[in-house]
């Protein structure tokens, strides 16, 4: 899958595209910060004052009301720096935060092929590290870049006032100070990408192994876990030494030049001063402002640090957004599906994953309301064509279609939700029983769900609970059986009340007496809808009406289960004559 690389332009495209619909926001922050400025550049102004008073005519009056204005801009600088972090807060977790659904809601659409060239552990670290460091950057960039900018002009603009000189040689300095460390950021974006992937890799390692927790411990693999965290983390440390090499030498660079700068300025004032060109008020307001100028600027380095990084995580995100799906919603969809049990049909299917066939002219037709069987051995294509009818994969050639529609011209949302799947794989989420039933969906009954609970058999278990509906479960079987975790999936997709139920193998782990249990649940599930069973125990296919027999990729032998049966020439009757499931594997 091809990846565009971005220009150097994506932290700015995606900073833009973030804080826009947040303009208003924007808006008062910079008048707050005009006004925090017009604070901080004053303070300093009042106090020469007081100096120069108090070294000529000491009115009382006079040093009153300044120590009296001195203090109320503290305070009102207080107030503003508050107001100043409020905003800018609030604007940084609002822009992230939507970011972050973006990112969700993208990977999401993203095709199978993708997350499994991905991990969860990277995809995590994508949205939530990589946007994280994003969000501290947009929570400072406009009050550090913007408004030590504005501070710094502020500031500059005062001492030109004061005296030309002392303007030219402090504008100098700050000028050559800027210029070196924006060329120095420019050339450390790489480092503080490759810190990004290194935090990345390590996380997308630390989710598979605690995936495969139960296998590495039963291997006897630890060892050899430990010996890939510890490459990855050297790695990781490698690549982040390099990164904050390059951030300490923009620290050497702003001091070294702000030293020499304040050391002008002082030796310009001193020989202003000798010559009664400036007042010690004046000297004072020249030393603090000098003081001022190097704080902003050593913000903006700090701020240019985050730059960096900002800009590294920036790429990463742009390049997943930039992913695009192989799976998309037509351009003129059909409205919807005709309502009712919809039938599903494969039209001389051809399909594969780039590797050769997996399927090859594959034609089949399922009437509504009747339940195919699917067998075959590994590999003969059971998976894949079922993966086709929800619009997982498109067939390269043929059509599938849905209700008599082709599924490439149902929106995704519409196809999928007259579809349930209940596969071998179980997921249980982290939640209450009642949201895994409903999947955090509360405007479900309960009156329906403990209904959905009795048609499958689990009235009983759901008695024993403390909490009832409201008993916390989740992670790998959730604290449930096999079967318990099965028959709480087949009631989810129960309560879905789908047109089309698959079957994936779902009672291939279940010990035959907890496969009898969920036989009865599968058969209130199957009732009245379309649907398709992948099995390797010929007990399963009690539940079907159709099978199908693949083999190679193609069809083998297609037929209503009982004729097959009664058939002995049939495959499926040598099958049954054989009392194996094993030659279905």
């Amino acid at each position: 899958m091809h990846v565009p690389d971005p220009d150097r332009r994506h932290t700015w495209r995606l900073l833009q595209h973030s804080l826009q619909p947040h303009a208003r926001s924007l808006f008062a922050l910079g008048g707050i910060l005009v006004a925090s400025i017009a604070v901080q550049i004053a303070t300093p102004f009042v106090a020469s004052r007081f100096i120069n008073e108090v070294t000529t005519s000491g009115d009382m009056q006079v040093l009153v009301r300044l120590a009296l204005a001195t203090m109320v801009l503290a305070l009102i600088g207080q107030a503003l720096s508050i107001a100043e972090t409020w905003f800018a807060e609030r604007v940084s977790w609002d822009a992230t935060n939507a970011l972050r659904h973006d990112l969700v809601a993208h990977v999401l659409r993203l095709d199978r092929s993708f997350h499994i060239a991905h991990s969860p552990g990277e995809l995590i670290e994508r949205v939530d590290g990589d946007v994280g460091t994003l969000a501290r950057f947009f929570s400072r960039f406009v009050v550090s870049v913007v408004g030590n900018g504005l501070l710094m002009i502020g500031i500059l603009v005062l001492l030109y006032a004061v005296d030309w000189r002392i303007g030219v040689g402090l504008t100098a300095f700050v000028g050559i100070a800027l210029v070196l460390m924006l060329r120095i950021r420019s050339g450390s974006t790489h480092q503080w990408a490759a810190e990004r992937q290194g935090s990345a890799d390590f996380y997308g390692l630390l989710g598979d192994y605690l995936g495969g927790l139960e296998d590495i411990r039963s291997s006897g693999a630890t060892s050899f876990v430990h010996l890939r965290f510890n490459e990855s983390m050297r790695h990781w440390l490698r690549v982040i030494r390099e990164a904050q090499m390059r951030g300490y030498t923009l620290v050497a660079t702003s001091q070294g030049f702000f030293g020499l700068g304040t050391a002008f300025a002082l030796a310009i004032c001193a020989m202003l001063f000798r010559s009664n060109d400036l007042t010690l008020g004046a000297v004072y307001l020249v030393f603090r402002y000098t003081g001022m100028l190097r704080e902003p600027t050593e913000q903006l380095r700090n701020e240019i640090q985050e730059l960096q990084q900002a800009d590294a995580s920036a790429m990463r995100i742009e390049r997943l957004l930039n992913v695009a799906p192989a799976i998309v919603d037509p351009e003129h969809p059909v409205s919807a599906l005709p309502p009712g049990v919809p039938s599903v049909t494969l039209d001389s299917v051809t399909f594969g994953y780039g590797e050769g066939d997996i399927l090859r002219d594959v034609s089949v037709s399922i009437a509504p309301g009747t339940v195919l069987g699917v067998i075959g051995r590994t590999g003969s294509g059971k998976t894949s064509l079922i993966r086709l009818v929800p619009r997982f994969h498109d067939p390269d050639r043929g059509t599938v279609k849905v209700g008599g529609v082709d599924v490439r011209k149902l929106r995704l949302g519409d196809l999928r939700s007259r579809i349930g799947i209940v596969s071998q794989d179980i997921h249980i989420f982290h939640a209450t029983v009642r949201e895994n039933l409903t999947l955090f969906d509360d405007t479900v009954d309960d009156a329906r769900v403990m209904s959905v609970l009795a048609d499958v058999g689990l009235d009983g278990w759901l008695g024993a609970l403390p909490r009832g509906l409201d008993t916390g479960i989740g992670g790998a079987g959730g604290g449930l059986s096999a079967g318990q975790a099965q028959l709480l999936t087949s009631a989810r997709i129960l309560l879905r009340d789908p047109g089309i139920v698959i079957l994936d193998e779902a009672s291939s782990r279940l010990d035959p007496a907890t496969e009898r249990h969920l036989q009865i649940a599968l058969g209130n599930l199957l009732r009245n809808r379309t649907g398709i069973v992948i099995a390797h125990r010929l007990e399963t296919l009690a539940l079907v009406d159709d099978i199908l027999l693949l083999e190679g990729g193609r069809v083998a032998e297609h037929g209503k289960r009982v004729e097959l049966a009664a058939n002995p020439d049939s495959r499926y009757a040598a099958l049954l004559r054989a009392g194996t499931s094993e030659v279905l594997r």
